[in-house]
């Protein structure tokens, strides 16, 4: 029997804070030139997003005097106080999350075999595997895999790994964990690539649980079908994710969509083959710009990635956890069956492809 998901479970931070009031936030900020301002107001406003997350309380409109100082300007903490924040936060959100899925998919911790945890924000260790096991009380022979810093894509090369894992291991129950803290790695917004990247980016977490065994588990779900993986000819230098002394630094150049937009038809096309393409799509919502390219390159129906843009409006882009709450979206919606094509874009250009099958 091929992979299934069986369930879908998202975690959010507390403080949730909507699109216009951070705009605000950032043109507000004292070395904020009347350009930036303009270029901040026309990059919130074309992002197609309505509230955010974030894991900073001073963002929510009180400061902490480590981000967010009096008279809320931001401030620029070190990497290292950054991760420490990570360091905390990240494993409650993606227990939650965690903890969420194996409910749903109706099976206790002691059913899990395997741990698969993905995350580009942030470093420790012991890390996210090794706090999942203990703080779900998971068994202490569960098998581990990390895929870390792969960027906004790897939730599907996540759950790629969890399906050769069942398809070695058919009796295997894997649990799949994203958790990405993006706006642990704020900064000032003073050029027009860190104005596109405040613009987006969010925190939250979603897990998943997958097995071959199909007596374990909630029935139904959607099953993972294969897997594939593009390399684009151009974009190496167009989304780029490095350590800075002052956070994580993210280029974010404004040809990504238009790289992508080239690019799609040949690599569905590549992906797909001769199968028709299906009435559903999961598209990691790296922006509109980014989703309104997809919809034009692959000449979708307007309906195609509902899900898709109604995650971006309500939680912003949240690296790789985006792509399962978009999973987790239709999973939950009683008229969606058939096939689905899932798409997510890293760094490289690298552009992931999963063929998915919903049954009721």
């Amino acid at each position: 029997m091929p992979a299934r998901i069986l369930s879908i479970g998202t975690a959010l931070p507390a403080t949730s804070v909507p699109q216009q009031d951070l705009r605000a936030f950032f043109a507000d900020q004292p070395d904020a030139t009347r350009l930036t301002r303009r270029l901040i107001g026309a990059a919130f406003d074309a992002a197609g997003i309505e509230t955010r997350h974030s894991v900073l309380t001073g963002l929510g409109g009180t400061p902490d005097g480590v981000f967010v100082g009096e008279g809320a300007t931001l401030l620029s903490p070190t990497t290292g106080t950054r991760n420490e924040l990570y360091r905390q936060s990240a494993p409650e959100l993606a227990t939650e999350a965690g903890r969420r899925a194996l409910t749903e998919a109706a099976l206790a911790p002691s059913q899990v075999t395997h741990v698969v945890t993905v995350s580009c924000t942030g470093f420790f260790a012991p890390g996210l595997d090794f706090r999942l096991i203990r703080d779900l009380g998971l068994p202490p022979t569960v098998e581990r895999s990390h895929l870390g810093f792969m960027g906004c894509a790897a939730a599907l090369p996540a759950l790629r790994t969890a399906s050769q894992i069942t398809a070695a291991q058919p009796e295997a129950v894997v649990l799949v964990a994203c958790v990405e803290l993006c706006s642990l790695h704020i900064r000032d917004a003073s050029d027009a690539e860190q104005i596109v990247a405040a613009s987006v980016f969010a925190d939250g977490a979603a897990a998943a649980v997958v097995t071959a065994d199909e007596n374990l588990g909630t029935p139904g779900g959607i099953t993972l079908e294969r897997f594939g993986t593009a390399l684009t000819s151009e974009g190496e230098s167009d989304m780029v994710w490095t350590i800075g002394d002052h956070g994580f630094n993210m280029r974010l150049s404004a040809e990504v969509p238009r790289i992508i937009g080239r690019e799609i038809r040949a690599a569905v096309d590549r992906f797909l083959g001769d199968q028709p393409a299906p009435a559903r799509w999961a598209v990691h919502p790296g922006g509109r710009s980014v989703l309104d390219r997809v919809e034009a390159g692959l000449q979708l129906e307007p309906t195609a990635l509902d899900a898709s843009r109604a995650v971006l409006r309500d939680h912003g882009n949240m690296s790789s956890a985006t792509i399962l709450f978009i999973l987790r979206q239709l999973l939950a919606d009683p008229t969606v069956s058939g096939r689905i094509a899932a798409l997510a874009f890293g760094p490289g250009l690298t552009v992931e492809s999963a063929l998915l099958h919903k049954t009721r």
